[in-house]
């Protein structure tokens, strides 16, 4: 695609709705990231058990299960409206470990229960905002305004590792939940000011007159057989799951057991950690956002490939310099690995079942409790270096068979999810 043909990276900021959508999604990113850092050095540091450190991540993630249930709902009561409830819920329980916090009643135990109860709602909020994205979008601009969105998550992973690090270290978690609790007000009030987008009208198979109850169930039925069965978001999600269950736990729930103790640093040497791999998502997002003609379902096999090549290596390394220039590599594979699954799910969804598809999607990312759980074991069991490679080769072997196996829905130049 020529340079005059090829829209303009900041093209989706014309849209005046993601001129708020997107800084209010980069405030709750930033409260996310600040969030899991924190409580992921508290609980090392209170219990030092890298079991504990790696259940009290999976708590966060255990929403998955009802994220369809929502999708729904969001579906229903418009993505808009659901992203603002769930963002004052935010700021509510951030509030809780504040008051905590302020006086003296912190313990891992309050803090796990805390974690679980804004687990049920927290790992909708990607697929709520990616329903609304493709509400607020036309689809010819959907590759640079997801692309563009992604950012809000990466930039928020190198700004709000290395400040919550350095606010904890020098104000302690109690000031640090002041700031959280902040971001996620003022992210609530920025979602209020979209401009509520027209509703697709729902449609049902079941009879006007069924039960209440029964309607929700065939909705949510309906929506979960549309996600499954659609042209490559089959594979899509696949390759969603099997990221979650075998490579986001080595970069993400296990980072303060690496920090601690296999590169022996502090919260700092973490955070360095966390934005290094977040500063390659960041170059791959943006990357993304100004690329035009790409076979997303091509980029999606590759950049898997090569996601989990590069965790091959990463849990051999043990110089931290080395370390963070080979996140950043990682960083960015795993960007257009995750960016690739979106669009086609997003491409291929219908407008009034874009929830409950993205509810479906954020459903797999239970493969990551799953695989934290997993690993904390594993690691008792057998070392860190041993887990780590276990992982990345059945990642690899995994990927291969799901390419195989949707070689028609993935590889020809003419396949829906290869369209430019």
């Amino acid at each position: 695609m020529s340079a005059a043909a090829r829209p303009s990276a900041l093209a989706p900021f014309r849209i005046r709705n993601y001129r708020f959508q997107w800084p209010s999604d980069l405030l709750t990113s930033w409260a996310f990231e600040v969030e899991t850092l924190v409580l992921g050095w508290y609980i090392m540091v209170e219990t030092g058990s890298v079991l504990l450190l790696t259940t009290m991540a999976s708590l966060q993630y255990i929403g998955t299960l009802i994220a369809p249930v929502l999708g729904m709902v969001g579906d229903r009561i418009g993505h808009r409206d659901l992203l603002v409830v769930m963002r004052l819920a935010y700021t509510v329980f951030s509030s809780i470990i504040l008051t905590l916090a302020f006086t003296g009643h912190l313990a891992p135990v309050n803090v796990m229960i805390i974690v679980a109860v804004t687990g049920l709602i927290r790992p909708s909020d990607l697929g709520v905002r990616g329903a609304l994205l493709a509400d607020i979008m036309p689809s010819e601009q959907l590759v640079g305004a997801i692309s563009l969105a992604r950012t809000t998550q990466d930039s928020a992973r190198i700004v709000g590792a290395l400040s919550g690090a350095g606010l904890f270290a020098v104000l302690g978690i109690g000031y640090v939940y002041i700031v959280i609790a902040s971001l996620y007000l003022v992210a609530a009030i920025l979602m209020l000011c979209l401009t509520r987008p027209e509703k697709a009208v729902m449609t049902s198979t079941l009879p006007a007159n069924s039960h209440a109850v029964s309607r929700l169930l065939g909705d949510l039925k309906e929506g979960i057989v549309y996600a499954w069965n659609g042209p490559g978001m089959r594979a899509a999600l696949c390759v969603a799951f099997l990221a979650n269950l075998t490579a986001f736990p080595l970069t993400n729930g296990l980072l303060p057991y690496i920090a601690r103790d296999i590169f022996h640093t502090d919260q700092s040497g973490l955070s360095y950690l966390s934005a290094s791999f977040a500063l390659g998502s960041l170059i791959g997002s943006i990357a993304l956002s100004v690329a035009g003609g790409l076979r997303i379902a091509r980029l999606l096999i590759g950049a898997t490939l090569a996601w989990y090549a590069m965790l091959l290596v990463f849990v051999e390394i043990r110089t931290m310099p080395v370390a963070m220039a080979w996140l950043v590599l990682t960083g960015i594979a795993q960007s257009m690995s995750m960016i690739s699954a979106a669009v086609i799910l997003m491409r291929a969804a219908s407008a009034h079942l874009r929830g409950r598809v993205m509810g479906v999607r954020m459903m797999v990312i239970y493969g990551l409790p799953l695989g934290l759980l997993a690993a904390g074991s594993l690691i008792d069991l057998i070392g860190y270096s041993a887990t780590g490679s276990l992982y990345a080769i059945s990642g690899i072997i995994a990927m291969l068979a799901i390419a195989l196996r949707w070689r028609a829905d993935l590889w020809p130049a003419h396949a829906p999810a290869n369209a430019r």
